[in-house]
């Protein structure tokens, strides 16, 4: 239903009417801070006590990993007992990385925050927490952050910031009605959310098992295949290269895609006239479709899988294999995500030579068992991908609801 009153939602439930009310926070909830606190020396924390949460280390995407929560003494867990959490608490990050709310649904007998987190408790006969863990989630509460964040070398969030927080909101009926609408939706995103790390958990099994030769695929008729051979990736191939391109010939806007380190899988952010695009490709190496390009620093060892588009790439940081017929890349796909490179294990180097990439050693199995072992995990590959692109619907219809529910 649509309603064009100042302060009426787009959409609403239809039982309900009239405006929503502007509220101060401060009126209708407790908040509360760890103040005065210096931190906990090693000591302090132990392996069974008192649950302590730390803002962005212990809360992951509104969740609380309650099994790995640090552990404190009971005597530090008194010293503030008036911040020791309770069903229906919000807490979220006050410091640094501002933001990142979480509402406590369930939780150990015991459990705090450290002085990185605000505690906000809502008055239950005024204030619904699963209402307000989603202002908490909208654009009120980011632009509140952005005021923050903009221009403070330490962000922070005050008390104070906190009970002067104004918010537009119906009576707790409807609000009611609306925060379990969306905590339910946030529950089916929770439950994909399970989903895609199951599968991503099973793939890391089946790549140590298969790698590892423990389990092993069959021939057409039943039978083992060869024993796998021990190589260097030097031994059936070298490494190659886009030819040089200086910062003089590219341009913010042109015409080919030129992907640096810092680019490198995303967009990007520079380009080449097409006239050198076609006169290096045609002199120098240039990758085929579906050669695995690696990333030579940085995020060393990263990959991405060439799909043909026209693209070019900053030479020595990023390369690829130009090998022979004894590997495909739909095996090398799979094999570079638990690589070991040689001459790096166990260092601080941050590149990846042309030496290390070449003294690796690498177990090939045939090219025909090479072939079934890429295609069985690129059909997880796409399983996963479709798993994300559903998490990612899920959420954007959330983002869409939000906008049309709340004033």
């Amino acid at each position: 239903m649509t309603n064009e009153a100042k302060h009426v939602p787009e959409l609403r439930f239809p039982e309900f009417e009239g405006e929503w009310e502007i509220l101060k926070l401060g009126d209708y909830a407790i908040i509360k801070g760890r103040l005065g606190w210096k931190g906990l020396k090693q000591e302090e924390y132990v392996s069974k006590g008192h649950a302590f949460l730390i803002a962005n280390k212990h809360i992951n995407n509104g969740k609380v990993n309650w099994e790995k929560a640090d552990q404190i003494t009971q005597f530090r867990y008194e010293e503030s007992l008036e911040i020791a959490l309770q069903k229906g608490d919000l807490i979220f990050s006050k410091d640094g990385a501002l933001g990142n709310p979480a509402i406590i649904n369930e939780l150990p007998k015991y459990a705090t925050i450290n002085s990185t987190m605000m505690l906000v408790r809502p008055f239950k006969e005024k204030l619904s927490s699963l209402f307000f863990h989603q202002i908490l989630l909208s654009s009120y509460f980011n632009k509140l952050i952005h005021l923050k964040v903009s221009g403070s070398s330490i962000p922070h969030l005050f008390q104070a910031d906190m009970k002067e927080f104004y918010f537009y909101t119906p009576k707790l009926e409807e609000q009611n009605k609306i925060g379990e609408f969306f905590s339910k939706l946030d529950r089916q995103i929770e439950l994909e959310e399970q989903k895609l790390e199951k599968l991503e958990e099973q793939k890391k099994g089946y790549m140590q098992k298969i790698f590892s030769q423990e389990l092993r695929f069959k021939d057409g008729h039943g039978n083992d295949y060869p024993k796998w051979k021990i190589k260097k990736l030097g031994d059936i191939g070298h490494v190659s290269m886009n030819k040089r391109i200086y910062k003089n010939e590219t341009t913010i806007n042109g015409e080919i895609p030129f992907y640096k380190i810092g680019t490198f899988g995303k967009k990007a952010e520079t380009f080449i006239t097409r006239q050198k695009f076609e006169e290096y490709k045609l002199k120098y190496p240039y990758p085929s479709k579906g050669d695995i390009l690696i990333s030579a620093s940085g995020s060393i060892g990263r990959t991405i899988e060439y799909s043909g588009e026209e693209a070019y790439y900053q030479d020595s940081n990023i390369v690829w294999l130009q090998h022979n017929d004894e590997v495909l890349n739909i095996f090398l796909k799979h094999f570079y995500l638990i690589v070991k490179w040689a001459g790096i294990e166990g260092t601080t180097i941050k590149r990846l030579y042309n030496k290390n990439i070449l003294n690796t050693k690498i177990d090939l199995p045939i090219i025909e068992e090479q072939s079934k072992i890429g295609t069985f995990f690129n059909k997880i590959d796409e399983l996963i991908k479709k798993q994300n692109q559903k998490i990612d619907r899920l959420k954007e219809r959330k983002q869409g609801l939000l906008q049309k529910v709340f004033v």
